[in-house]
């Protein structure tokens, strides 16, 4: 499996969420509400133990998520939200792959459409470029919970395909199928994840000269700064250098 190289490239925007946090609070409690339809109970119901844990990370209020639960659980939120996956081309013929959470698609996918256009890239068709990645787990834990060795056992030992170590977090890779069930087993040794959801994992990669990645960049900034976009997955790659020069 690909290693930490491919997810500084779709996971670089951390840094950058953090600073907004009323905006990715928005998107979480969109995603608390929509699986609390699915059932209040966390223990049976692996998305919103998924979503729940993300608001932890992401320090949301316990009341302003309880608060979500409630109205999703007890159909107070009428809203009808549809998952759906654009797939399309930036500059550089880098791919892109964006995750929306909406109520209106038609909204959604003008908005999506209309940022790759004003960016110079192309939206395609589903599976236009999805075969490009894989599906995975992803779990993360900062690296002061565990050294890498033991992480790696542990990791290894709840049924994770591969880890790897960076100098902030330790990243675990798993099935899509496996990820409720490791992430359930790593929670109980070594307390909640920082991160725990399905991610794409690119196969292949579009390395990109500077100005191709100012402008893949701002296109993701834009996509992610609409509330109905939950996830930006590209298979972009820059040089070490030119992340330092960018500062991202």
């Amino acid at each position: 499996m690909a290693g930490h190289s491919q997810f500084k490239n779709i996971m670089y925007r951390k840094g950058a969420q953090d600073k907004k946090r009323a905006k990715v609070f928005t998107k979480i409690i969109r995603e608390l509400t929509a699986a609390a339809k699915m059932g209040a109970d966390p223990s049976a119901n692996p998305r919103l133990r998924a979503a729940i844990t993300t608001a932890r990370t992401s320090n949301m209020p316990k009341d302003t998520m309880e608060r979500a639960i409630s109205r999703g659980a007890g159909g107070e939120d009428d809203s009808i939200y549809e998952e759906i996956r654009y797939e399309g081309y930036g500059p550089g013929g880098v791919a892109v792959i964006v995750e929306a959470l909406t109520d209106n698609r038609n909204r959604t996918a003008s908005d999506v459409r209309s940022t790759f256009t004003k960016f110079g890239g192309n939206l395609g068709e589903t599976n236009s470029v999805s075969f490009m990645f894989e599906r995975i787990g992803l779990i993360e834990y900062p690296v002061s919970v565990a050294s890498s060795e033991a992480m790696f056992e542990a990791a290894l030992e709840a049924g994770a395909n591969d880890m790897e170590t960076n100098e902030q977090t330790h990243e675990i890779m798993t099935n899509p199928n496996d990820l409720s069930e490791v992430r359930d087993a790593l929670t109980a040794k070594y307390g909640d994840p920082q991160t725990a959801k399905l991610a794409w994992m690119p196969k292949t990669m579009s390395p990109l000269e500077k100005d191709q990645a100012v402008t893949v960049l701002k296109l993701i900034d834009i996509l992610e700064d609409n509330d109905d976009v939950q996830n930006v997955s590209t298979n972009m790659e820059l040089s070490d250098e030119l992340w330092e020069e960018l500062d991202v």
